[in-house]
């Protein structure tokens, strides 16, 4: 900090003069002490400080070392309880604070730049980004994000909820936008990716699996505890919040993906690659593109399958609203195959009826 001759000549005369001390000069004059002291130590004028005072916590120390070395996360109400049983006096917040600074600190970390080869890997993740609401249904405003570990190459996509058909739509939708898919996509330990792990035994979500087959991918899950292996997607949700979403008007979710796509293609592309300066992201891509796999002839078989019970009236409960059956099929269980737009109500393979989807709540949708 630059103190100009002024706030010194002041400093100086505050202090030999007026005789107020270092700290009481540093409140008023809204400086650190230690910048007054050198102002003091500059002029030749004799700064005093105060002896530290031995705190009463000090004879406890040992004890309290020692009890955190064995038990690191022990609560510091838990070990004021301790110490008050063994005499010490002081207050419970006073001892939190010095506690906080006993704990021992995890040793520092060195993490390697990770580097992918071209089509080599994906990355996959879900961010929120708040709630829209419709009508009477405050729905989370959930967005799928897939990022080429290579390139850099962002794709984004809105949706009402994450159940698994929007994970598994995700995916087919990256991979037609990239005109290819990667060998390997990485995923966190969320639900739609694993049902279950115990130490380096895991159990894919079967729906998972069956999209990883037919696209010829490797499903491949970070360790616990392990965001840092998935970096690039956390880095690209950050960007999409400040650089996309941050101010953004819409009139409803089809807008708000219409405006994703174009950023995706346009400003997220033309962004600098991380890996040569000199190139675009864009640039990065259309080397990389060449060694995606190659997608297959078949598209991918989406819709969400729900078993539903018609109860006495012609209706089945649906995502919290009723959709119409025909009256001749009460009292039966039947299915509801459903996507965004679109929802079906089948019987083995007979179609019974057909409704746009109704993103509120309560609503009783009828049989055009």
């Amino acid at each position: 900090m630059t103190i100009g001759p002024d706030l010194v000549a002041q400093i100086v005369r505050l202090y030999t003069v007026e005789k107020w001390r270092v700290g009481t000069i540093a409140r008023q004059l809204h400086v650190h002490r230690d910048a007054v002291r050198r102002v003091l130590a500059g002029n030749g004028a004799p700064v005093h400080t105060s002896p530290l005072r031995a705190s009463r916590i000090d004879a406890y120390r040992p004890f309290i070392l020692a009890t955190l070395e064995k038990y690191p996360t022990l609560g510091a109400a838990r070990l004021h309880a301790m110490v008050l049983e063994r005499g010490y006096t002081g207050s419970a917040s006073h001892f939190r604070f010095l506690v906080a600074g006993m704990r021992p600190r995890p040793a520092a970390e060195a993490y390697l730049r990770l580097r992918t080869l071209p089509g080599e890997q994906a990355q996959v993740d879900w961010g929120h980004f708040g709630h829209l609401q419709i009508g009477r249904a405050r729905r989370p405003l959930m967005a799928f994000v897939m990022v080429l570990s290579h390139s850099r190459m962002i794709f984004l996509r809105f949706f009402l909820e994450a159940r698994m058909d929007s994970f598994l739509r995700g995916h087919v939708e990256a991979f037609a936008a990239f005109n290819g898919s990667s060998r390997v996509v990485l995923y966190d330990n969320l639900k739609s990716a694993v049902l279950e792990r115990v130490g380096d035994a895991i159990r894919f979500n079967p729906a998972l699996l069956a999209l990883a087959a037919h696209y010829c991918f490797e499903p491949r899950p970070v360790a616990v505890a392990r965001g840092n292996e998935k970096g690039r997607v956390e880095r690209a949700i950050r960007y999409i919040r400040s650089s996309f979403f941050a101010g953004r008007s819409f009139s409803d979710l089809d807008d708000l993906n219409a405006q994703a796509r174009q950023w995706c293609q346009e400003h997220a592309a033309q962004r600098r690659w991380p890996d040569d300066g000199t190139l675009s992201v864009r640039q990065a891509f259309c080397a990389e593109q060449a060694r995606l796999l190659a997608l297959p002839e078949h598209a991918f078989a989406l819709g969400e399958r729900v078993a539903v019970a018609v109860g006495k009236t012609p209706y089945v409960r649906f995502d919290l609203n009723d959709y119409s059956v025909p009256h001749t099929h009460v009292r039966r269980t039947l299915v509801v195959l459903a996507d965004e737009h679109t929802v079906r109500i089948l019987e083995g393979a007979v179609e019974l009826a057909r409704h746009a989807r109704c993103w509120d709540r309560g609503r009783q949708i009828e049989d055009p």
